[in-house]
């Protein structure tokens, strides 16, 4: 495939109301949704940024999950069995898949030895994904892993994909290093300690936005929360804001502050 193992390439939210979900998510990123062809026995919504890329899918919570409505990253491989393997003797988990979706590829969902869940996925398309774009407006900006061990989170994540640490900023108040994933020559997101203690692992996932403090007013009135923000982000790169969706999913958006400025 186009992209290397350990690019994330597709996100997928799992809520206990997708319709209500996507009513959000378009009024706040703008996005429109359909359904996924030849996907008739289920509904999965396709969301498409304003530029027509496919950033992510919408669908339900599956029955008896076990966690709540949350955010997921697809991961590229380009061997699902052997990354399979290779997850389970990191000390990860293997929760489901192998499974085909015509004209997409193969899949698996799984999580690291810490808890956190994500998605492997072996394309049969050699086309490359910008679901994730940093810079890109209805794009995904960041990946952010809150985990309950940074150091053997990035071992995991380094052993199975390659990613590096690219530095460490810290977060002061006893939170510890923010540090830095390099997925090649990429920036892709971070690691950071879970702010409290029993928290489970999860990854956390930042969505770029044309003004954040429209966002803001947007999240608000759909019926979401906005937990933190915004706060301006380091090196004048913009501004965040922490959010939970009107079904409880934690999601995160950025981006610079035009309506609100100062």
């Amino acid at each position: 495939m186009a992209q290397r193992n350990g690019a994330p390439v597709w996100y997928e939210l799992l809520s206990s109301a997708p319709d209500a979900a996507c009513a959000f998510y378009g009024r706040v990123m703008g996005w429109s949704f359909a359904q996924m062809p030849g996907a008739a026995d289920m509904a999965y919504h396709i969301g498409t940024a304003a530029d027509g890329v496919d950033i992510c899918g919408i669908m339900d919570l599956p029955e008896g999950a076990g966690f709540a409505p949350t955010w997921a990253a697809y991961f590229a491989v380009d061997d699902l069995d052997a990354m399979l393997e290779k997850v389970k003797s990191l000390g990860g988990a293997h929760h489901m898949g192998p499974q085909d979706i015509p004209d997409v590829g193969r899949f698996a969902f799984v999580a690291d030895p810490q808890g956190a869940m994500f998605y492997l996925l072996e394309s049969s398309s050699d086309a490359p994904s910008t679901a994730f774009a940093a810079d890109k407006v209805g794009h995904c900006s960041w990946n952010e892993l809150v985990t309950s061990d940074q150091k053997a989170g990035l071992d995991f994540y380094a052993a199975l994909f390659g990613w590096a640490k690219a530095g460490a900023m810290p977060m002061g108040d006893g939170m510890g290093d923010y540090t830095f994933i390099g997925h090649g020559d990429a920036l892709i997101g971070a690691i950071m300690d879970a702010p409290q203690k029993g928290m489970p692992p999860f990854w956390n996932f930042a969505f770029l936005v044309a003004d954040i403090d429209v966002a803001k007013t947007a999240v608000e009135d759909a019926g979401g929360t906005v937990r933190m923000g915004p706060m301006e982000l380091p090196d004048d790169s913009g501004w965040l804001i922490q959010t939970t969706d009107p079904q409880g999913a934690i999601v995160m958006f950025t981006g610079p502050r035009i309506a609100g400025a100062a």
